[in-house]
């Protein structure tokens, strides 16, 4: 896991702790991509993730620029099929 660098979204405002919370949130999103990850774990970190980042403009703006770094992977795709899913593993693919 985690073997691919990535350039995370990050606001210079934050505090080291914000900071960890989002960097937590993106590579959950990471793991949904590349080898699966729990949905409660998802479920989680976005609790967390929306402490720090309130504003829905700021999310959807980071998810964009993360999503840019990635190739596609999707903030609000992985966010989206861990509410659908009431348990168990998430996989996405890029579409």
């Amino acid at each position: 896991m985690h073997d691919k660098n990535y350039s995370y979204p990050l606001d210079p405002s934050w505090s080291t702790a914000e900071i960890k919370t989002v960097i937590a949130m993106f590579r959950a999103v990471e793991d949904a991509y590349e080898v699966g990850i729990n949905r409660q774990q998802v479920m989680d970190c976005y609790r967390k993730f929306k402490m720090v980042v309130s504003a829905k403009s700021e999310e959807k703006r980071l998810g964009r620029e993360f999503a840019k770094t990635t190739g596609g992977y999707q903030l609000y795709d992985v966010v989206k099929a861990a509410r659908e899913q009431k348990a168990g593993q998430i996989k996405l693919s890029i579409k």
